[in-house]
Order: C-alpha cells, then structure tokens, then sequence
C-alpha cells in the first residue's frame, strides 16, 4: 500500500471550494482546500516513496526533477493567485498528513494573517540589473592610441586602464542604485535579493542589481511607466523588468 503524505503549496482565505476545480497538483493530482482555522492550506497527496525525507535528499540533487516540481508549484501559486490571496510555501513544504499541515499552520497563524494582509491586492514585480554590454573602457580599446615605449610607460597605462574600469564599476553601480530607488517609490515595498547565478540568467555580464517589488493591482501601469522612465535615464546597465508574478518574495515563511 503506497503511504501518501501532504505537499503544501500555500495558504489563502476566502476560496470557494469549487475554485480548485479546474486545477491539478504534483504529478496530476488532486488539489484540496484543508480548512485551517479561518485560513485554508492548499494541498495534494504525494507519495512518500518520492517526497520523503531520504527520497528528497536523492531527488532534490536532480535538476530537471526539481524543474518539474517547480513548474507545477508555481502553476497552482498562480492559479490560486488568480482567485485569492495567497502566501506561498517553499518549494516541497511536505507533511505526513493533515494534522501535521494543520499543526503547522496553527503555530505560524498570525504570522501567515499578517503576510496576507500585506500582499492583499498586490503583486510581486522582479527587477534585475546587469553591466550593460561588454566594450572595455579603457585607454587600450582606443587602437589610435601610441603603444608604451618604457617600462614606466607600460605600468601608467596599465594604472590608467584599472582606473578606467574602477570608474565605469562605479557609474553602473550609481546606475543600478538609481533604478532600485525609482521604482521602490512607486511600491509598497521592496527587497534586494541575491545575485543570480549566472548558470540560471544566461547573462555574462555582471549582475548589479536583483531586486522584489510589491505592487497594488491599481499601480501596475505606474509602476511600468516609472520603470520606462528610469531605464532611458540610465543607458549605462540593462534592466530586466518581469512581472505579475504571485508575491513569493513577501510571503514565504520559515516551514
């Protein structure tokens, strides 16, 4: 007999429980509104043979496995984002069964009432930015330029190129303030993340600037319009804006 446990996407509020219907969990399975109290956990079954704690150590080393279950998180947050508010899980949140989500959710209550009232109404924006182009600004890229005869020569320019570089760094990173500041006016708040692994962006320039912001559904044309405006203000970096997205950045909670 195969023993299921309990995968958590998030937790919402106020969901109709006919508005999953048209919705599909991990591995097509299906979805489930557990009432918690006043709040409503978002669950499907899973197999433990797979979602266990010794399965998920082998699995979780898997990169297109974990693509996967990604993918079909982020499809029911979206989903039920759609239709309510909700505070996100992180991803493969497992529990052995419905008391344990229950007791879960119960311990961090007013926490998950507060996250949900901060993003009512919101969405969650992603702003990157990276060192535009590649061209080295140096005096070495200018080929008119007379080649050092002197040892001392040599050791100015190559003094003048790191110069040069230290200069550009600093304007991209002025840049990159610039951006971030302009559009956190325009939202209700705003978080720097990590850099992203380049392996994951595809990008080999440098990035500046990762950045979550938090913005009212009324405010989403305001806030593209800000965004127009202070990425023509500043040619020097290459700016990323993505979004609507559900508002992972402010609600995940510590599971």
């Amino acid at each position: 007999m195969t023993e299921h446990g309990r995968y958590l996407f998030g937790v919402t509020r106020g969901l109709s429980p006919d508005g999953l219907e048209d919705a599909r969990g991990i591995h097509d399975a299906p979805l489930e509104l557990l009432p918690c109290g006043t709040l409503q956990a978002v669950v499907c079954p899973v197999d433990l043979k797979e979602f266990g704690e010794e399965a998920l150590r082998r699995n979780l080393e898997d990169l297109s496995w974990v693509e996967a279950i990604a993918r079909a998180h982020d499809e029911v947050v979206r989903v039920v984002a759609s239709r309510s508010t909700i505070a996100p899980m992180r991803l493969v949140t497992v529990y052995a069964d419905d008391v344990g989500v229950r007791r879960q959710v119960g311990r961090v209550h007013d926490d998950l009432v507060s996250a949900l009232d901060r993003v009512d109404g919101c969405a969650e924006w992603s702003v990157k930015v990276h060192g535009a182009g590649t061209a080295d600004p140096s005096p070495a890229s200018n080929a008119s330029d007379e080649q050092p005869t002197t040892g001392a020569a040599y050791l100015q320019r190559k003094r003048d190129q790191a110069a040069a570089r230290r200069s550009a760094g600093d304007d991209a990173a002025r840049c990159a303030q610039a951006v971030h500041d302009a559009l956190a006016a325009v939202s209700v708040a705003s978080r720097t993340l990590a850099a992203q692994d380049p392996r994951l962006s595809g990008r080999t320039e440098p990035m500046l600037h990762n950045g979550a912001y938090l913005v009212p559904h009324d405010q989403e044309d305001a806030f593209r319009a800000a965004a127009e405006t202070v990425i023509a203000a500043n040619p020097g970096v290459s700016v990323e804006v993505q979004g609507p997205w559900p508002p992972y950045s402010f609600t995940v909670l510590q599971t």
